[in-house]
């Protein structure tokens, strides 16, 4: 489970070849569970993709007294709510090339029995020249949400969850859980919960040190953690010397004092 600033609050490995929905009722309500124990006593919204799309996660939410907001993938029934809506209830929005327009309406999903939601829709012209620009007018991408507020900042906000990507890329290629090392299950679990311990530090370091959000753990490792360095004492204080025209050289000490600073104000 990740957080909108990229680190990990929770992770559980799964046996077998298991989609992402499978057990995800039980592992949303554990990761509630952990930040509430953590102090988080603010409101708290879900905001997940079409493989999260469940009565379960639903169910897990609203027991849990969270909002969410999750990804529909297109189907039949779907395509019939978008059509009944008119067009001038699409208002535009600035987005990639020639723009956007978004619209709400309401929807029931996961079944007959499940309560009435919004749906948020978002229509984008396909790129010129695409195979989808010969088959339709406009690509759409839709999710449920029963959160409270105006339609264009809560469809804005819910694609602020592509952040997700970065990070499991980074865990991917940046600690090492593109592969798992061992056969044995209990081996790979321990494998991913090191790397999540390796990628959270990482993180706070960009952030609090650097003031970047968006800078990888491998790049962060070649630049600022594995360089040549000699430690020497004098008058029982220590000092670090670095290579020579090093030219992160000046970005290391900033990080450095800043992080130095937090551990003084938490200390």
């Amino acid at each position: 489970m990740i957080a909108g600033t990229g680190d990990v609050v929770h992770c559980r490995q799964r046996g077998g070849n298991a989609n992402s929905g499978r057990g995800a009722g039980g592992f949303l309500t554990e990761t509630f569970n952990r930040l509430r124990a953590a102090g988080a006593s603010g409101a708290i919204t879900l905001r997940a993709d079409s493989g999260f799309y469940s009565a379960a996660v639903a169910a897990a939410c609203r027991k849990a007294g969270v909002r969410f907001s999750i990804t529909v993938k297109l189907n039949k029934a779907l395509h019939k709510v978008i059509a009944q809506i008119p067009d001038d209830a699409w208002a535009p929005i600035p987005y990639f090339l020639d723009g956007a327009d978004v619209a709400e309406t309401t929807y029931r999903p996961f079944g007959t029995k499940a309560p009435v939601v919004r749906l948020i829709l978002r229509r984008v012209k396909p790129t010129p020249g695409s195979q989808l620009a010969l088959l339709v007018d406009y690509a759409f991408h839709a999710f449920v949400t029963d959160r409270d507020g105006e339609t264009i900042p809560l469809e804005a906000d819910h694609r602020r969850h592509a952040v997700v990507e970065n990070t499991i890329r980074d865990l991917k290629y940046g600690v090492g859980l593109n592969h798992m090392p061992s056969g044995r299950f209990g081996a790979n679990a321990a494998w991913l919960a090191l790397g999540v311990m390796a990628h959270n530090p990482a993180r706070w370091t960009s952030r609090l040190g650097l003031g970047e959000t968006l800078i990888a753990t491998d790049t962060l490792r070649r630049r600022y953690l594995a360089m040549p360095g000699r430690l020497t004492h004098s008058a029982r204080k220590p000092t670090l010397h670095l290579p020579e025209r090093w030219p992160w050289a000046g970005r290391f000490e900033t990080a450095l004092a800043n992080l130095r600073s937090v551990v003084v104000l938490v200390t």
